[in-house]
């Protein structure tokens, strides 16, 4: 009889252990969606991680700071703000500056096909085949740059978006040397 008894209230305190942890973890992880998705979802790092979701989750667990997303900008910052209950901050220099979106353009002329801007896309926004032209997929390009530096014929710039599908050419993208 006592046996049971032990083993009834092991179960007992096992299961309200379970059940407690059980909360707080799932709390976190919605958190993470939503702030996720209020990320601009441009996968660039520029904030320092790999996409937007680990930047969501460094956001929750406070390895990151709000102020970190040069695409979402301002409008970006001041909603997480709202949603955290915390204060609106400009954004941080150390990891860009604000502005209006942009697309990747290849020069097609220029193009060699050598598909390393199409391992650099983060979000499969550029078409092509080894030694033959590439084209960005404008609605699908996030403006992360991030194949702007493999290229290298410099072919590609970097262009406002504007909605309607017009662009407007700021020049060619700035290479970094390395």
């Amino acid at each position: 009889m006592t046996g049971i008894l032990i083993v009834l209230a092991f179960t007992v305190v096992i299961a309200v252990l379970l059940y407690y942890s059980r909360g707080e973890v799932p709390e976190q992880e919605k958190l993470v969606d939503i702030i996720d998705s209020l990320l601009p979802q441009t996968q660039c790092g520029q904030c320092g991680y790999p996409g937007c979701k680990p930047y969501a989750d460094a956001i929750v667990h406070n390895h990151a700071d709000i102020n970190q997303c040069p695409p979402g900008g301002r409008n970006t910052i001041r909603q997480l703000a709202d949603l955290l209950g915390g204060e609106i901050k400009p954004l941080n220099p150390a990891h860009g500056k604000a502005g209006p979106k942009r697309v990747a353009f290849i020069d097609e002329d220029i193009c060699i096909g050598c598909v390393k801007c199409i391992k650099a896309c983060p979000v499969d926004a550029i078409v092509g085949a080894p030694e033959q032209m590439h084209t960005v997929i404008t609605l699908e390009c996030t403006g992360c740059e991030l194949c702007v530096a493999p290229c290298p014929v410099d072919c590609i710039s970097m262009l406002v978006f504007v909605q309607g599908g017009r662009r407007v050419k700021l020049g060619p993208a700035m290479r970094t040397s390395s």
